[in-house]
């Protein structure tokens, strides 16, 4: 995976970035227009398809689809505030939202915001969500831009707009041998996330010419983590050793895995950013890993206190990046037409509140990250994301 890059773009380039850069940014300043109210859920009826939007509707529409209902209703709920924030930071002037709750069944809800006329689905936010609608999407030529992670589930018309570990993993580990790190390990929990990481940091040494020592899973629990850091310990010396689990385990296992070697670098993944102060542990101190910047998501998160009287959850920022992502597009799309799909694919990118991304032929959000180091208040960035892709 090619990391982006800081060098200056093409006008035309720079143009497209700061397009979208503008709405992101109106969080900061913006004089709040009149919001327009998100559609209530509707609950799922026997409807027939159609194929263009309803009698007298003048906004093409675009659906939203997460849990407002069930045990993920608050995160949902918080990314469809963030949704409807983005309308009324921007104006909102080119298309209508309307939430459709996955709980009860995120097949029933694609089919029905599919008849009622959406052209655009944003969501599901999880993966086995996304397996359902995308078949029932795709049949109706609509694309669905996700808030999930899992790459499984990306292409055929699906964009996820949710940062994957193998990106933060990739950042870090090319950051690493820029800092003089040659030798890696991995220490990663059993189960599809510890192999996902796994897999992109073999690659990932492999492509900025460093040497993996390799990798060692483990099973959750105390002894499990002793033993699998003593198995990583015989695998060779090492410089470097990323732990792929949050802060709490990863406290646990920096000693097993560091033995009498106190230079020993220790890594982290995009899970550390929800643990904003991990270097309060001295363990950890020092320690690197990639997330998004959270310069704009601050401000988002001022708005939206504002608003709703509560905090957004950090997910939350997909939702309005994915919202502006529909209103900068719908400045070329007809209404009741197809959603110009292609516009989705473009190169020079687009920047949100998490900074610049872009989607790749595989539908993946490629994204700028910013390498962080963990002190003992919290982080301080030692590498800025960049601001454009080459």
């Amino acid at each position: 995976m090619a990391l982006p890059s800081s060098r200056p773009q093409a006008r035309r380039s720079a143009l497209r970035l700061i397009g979208l850069a503008f709405l992101s940014v109106a969080i900061a300043g913006c004089t709040p227009r009149a919001q327009r109210p998100i559609e209530p859920v509707r609950q799922p009826e026997p409807v027939q398809p159609i194929s263009r939007l309803p009698p007298g509707e003048t906004l093409n529409r675009v659906a939203v689809l997460v849990p407002l209902t069930g045990s993920a209703s608050q995160l949902g709920q918080s990314l469809l505030n963030a949704a409807n924030l983005a309308l009324a930071d921007t104006g909102g002037q080119r298309i209508r939202i309307l939430a459709y709750d996955t709980g009860p069944g995120a097949a029933q809800a694609a089919t029905t915001a599919i008849a009622e006329g959406a052209g655009l689905i944003l969501g599901p936010l999880l993966a086995e969500d996304v397996r359902v609608v995308a078949p029932i999407a795709a049949a109706a030529d609509v694309p669905v831009v996700s808030f999930s992670n899992d790459v499984a589930v990306a292409g055929e018309g699906v964009y996820l707009m949710g940062l994957n570990p193998g990106q933060s993993v990739d950042r870090v580990v090319n950051y690493a041998r820029g800092q003089g790190v040659n030798r890696f390990a991995a220490l990663v929990p059993s189960g599809v996330y510890g192999a996902r990481v796994s897999d992109s940091m073999r690659v990932s040494v492999r492509e900025a010419r460093g040497e993996f020592v390799g990798t060692q899973s483990y099973e959750r629990g105390a002894a499990p983590l002793r033993e699998g850091a003593a198995t990583l310990r015989r695998l060779g010396p090492y410089d470097a050793v990323l732990l792929a689990d949050g802060t709490r385990t990863a406290v646990q296992a920096v000693p097993l895995v560091r033995g009498d070697n106190r230079d020993l670098r220790i890594l982290g993944t995009e899970l550390w950013a929800a643990e904003a102060n991990g270097g309060g542990n001295a363990q950890l101190r020092g320690a690197w890993y990639a997330a998004a910047s959270d310069t704009l998501f601050n401000q988002l998160r001022t708005r939206y206190r504002a608003r709703y009287n509560r905090d957004p959850y950090r997910l939350a920022s997909l939702g309005y990046d994915a919202t502006l992502l529909a209103i900068r597009i719908a400045a070329n799309w007809p209404l009741g037409r197809p959603f110009p799909e292609g516009e989705l694919r473009d190169r020079q990118g687009f920047v949100g509140v998490d900074g610049a991304f872009r989607f790749g032929r595989d539908g993946v959000a490629d994204r700028a990250l910013e390498v962080r180091q963990l002190t003992a208040t919290g982080f301080t960035v030692v590498s800025p994301a960049p601001t454009s892709f080459d």
